[in-house]
């Protein structure tokens, strides 16, 4: 049997989700809160992108369980545009945060959602047994949930990180003058 694979986004994330973090951070002097904030968010955009992948390969071996199932003539090829299209999807539960930043090293989130599968090689679905697929399949699905779990646990640190900033904002402790001469540069 192979290894568990690490949760997602290893120790940075866990660094994140650590309880004295937030708690922490609000000592902390408003350059570094700043750039705590960031990290959360390229942090969190990783989860995202982590999750997209992971979802998809788990869209792709659902289906082809469903089509052998129903015996559908359909290849999983001609398949593909209608699971990948998210239609039958149910509605999204992203808080609608719009991303500055983009995945970093996206070629490691690849190869953590490839470790999932424990030795199941989904680039020659159709010639897996029902029973690979749906060892897969479980393996794919536990793991989204830890990672979403991750996920949100990593939006509620960075909504703490802002309302921390506002709150300097607010109550005078921060100059917004300065904020925008740190940007500037």
């Amino acid at each position: 049997m192979s290894p568990k694979p690490a949760p997602a986004g290893g120790a940075a994330v866990d660094a994140l989700l650590e309880p004295a973090f937030l708690e922490n951070a609000t000592r902390q002097p408003m350059g570094e809160v700043r750039r705590l904030r960031r990290e959360a968010e390229q942090q969190e955009v990783n989860l995202s992108y982590t999750r997209r992948l992971l979802q998809g390969r788990l869209d792709i071996v659902r289906r082809e369980l469903q089509r052998r199932a129903e015996d559908d003539g359909r290849s999983l090829v001609d398949l593909l545009p209608e699971i990948l299209s998210e239609k039958g999807r149910g509605p999204a539960h992203g808080l609608g945060r719009h991303q500055t930043v983009q995945p970093h090293a996206p070629e490691e989130y690849e190869s953590w959602v490839n470790s999932l599968t424990g030795g199941v090689d989904l680039s020659a679905i159709t010639e897996l047994s029902d029973a690979k697929l749906q060892k897969a399949a479980k393996a794919l699905a536990d793991a989204e949930l830890g990672l979403s779990e991750r996920r949100r646990g990593v939006q509620q640190v960075m909504d703490g990180l802002a309302a921390e900033l506002g709150r300097r904002y607010r109550d005078g402790e921060a100059d917004v003058a300065a904020l925008l001469a740190d940007e500037g540069r």
